[in-house]
């Protein structure tokens, strides 16, 4: 499997770019267990005032048979940088995404967007297929 950005020179972007997204193998198939990532320097518009949102953005999931390659999910993460989206959608948009891209058992994202104008957002969503679809709908309802 040849991987795009490991290794070589970065060429950021700053206009949304799913296509920075890669996959590698998971070696431990085998067995569910979490991974967490967690970036703390993401940024994107708001779409109507043009100003900048900052959040850490959070990201757990029960991997099948890949893993995010975390140089491409940095690089797919700062290229929300001059995008215009509401918080709820960069979220869904990052589940979809990584959805698409690693087909995981169970995956949550969560943004913790810091407050403008004295209100702070922070969505969540989750996905679960299989064993996992019920253990998605239990957290979801306990989040509440």
């Amino acid at each position: 499997m040849e991987l795009k950005s490991l290794g070589k020179i970065t060429a950021y972007k700053y206009e949304y770019a799913p296509e920075f997204l890669e996959a590698i193998e998971n070696k431990n198939a085998d067995r569910n267990y979490f991974v967490t990532l967690t970036s703390d320097e993401f940024t994107c518009l708001c779409p109507i005032t043009h100003q900048p949102d900052y959040a850490t953005i959070k990201i757990k999931y029960i991997p099948d048979k890949k893993l995010v390659e975390s140089k491409s999910l940095k690089l797919y993460l700062t290229s929300f940088r001059a995008w215009g989206t509401f918080h709820e959608d960069v979220v869904n948009t990052i589940a979809d995404d990584l959805i698409k891209l690693l087909e995981p058992r169970y995956l949550e994202v969560e943004g913790l967007f810091n407050a403008r104008g004295g209100i702070s957002i922070v969505p969540f969503v989750n996905y679960g297929r299989g064993e996992f679809e019920e253990f998605a709908k239990k957290i979801l309802v306990e989040r509440r």
